[in-house]
């Protein structure tokens, strides 16, 4: 089965990137994992990477909500203004320790996100967003 096979996480929690990555490469053996905990860093990897990229080469982004300087709403609205060709490229699921409706229904309000989760990540919760996605885009 064809999947996607690269994924990108933003939190400022070293531990989580921790558990995010070896969840994922236990799930997806050859995934490309790349983490940050500056969320600007992140977000400058994901314009320079698609911005130029002709390839059908997609990423799941798993994104933090409370972040110091640049947290996951400011992150939405700069991702936002981006070209479509990059937002195409980068499927974000936001993945969050907070419960808050608020966060909940905020999240699922914008169209550049595709799901929201509740830390910690799981095998089941990446195969999940993975098989959909890939339905979703004819890879599965």
């Amino acid at each position: 089965m064809s999947y996607i096979k690269n994924f990108i996480i933003i939190d400022d929690d070293v531990i989580n990137n921790t558990l995010c990555r070896k969840i994922i490469e236990k799930t997806y053996e050859g995934a490309t994992i790349t983490d940050f905990t500056d969320p600007q860093e992140g977000f400058d990897y994901i314009v320079k990477k698609y911005s130029n990229s002709n390839s059908d080469e997609r990423s799941i982004l798993l994104l933090d909500i409370s972040m110091p300087v640049l947290n996951a709403w400011d992150f939405l609205d700069l991702f936002d203004k981006l070209d479509a060709h990059v937002k195409n490229k980068v499927k974000i699921h936001i993945l969050s320790s907070s419960v808050n409706k608020q966060d909940m229904m905020r999240a699922q309000s914008n169209r550049n996100v595709e799901y929201y989760l509740i830390k910690p990540l799981t095998k089941e919760s990446i195969r999940l967003i993975v098989h959909v996605l890939n339905k979703r885009l004819g890879l599965a």
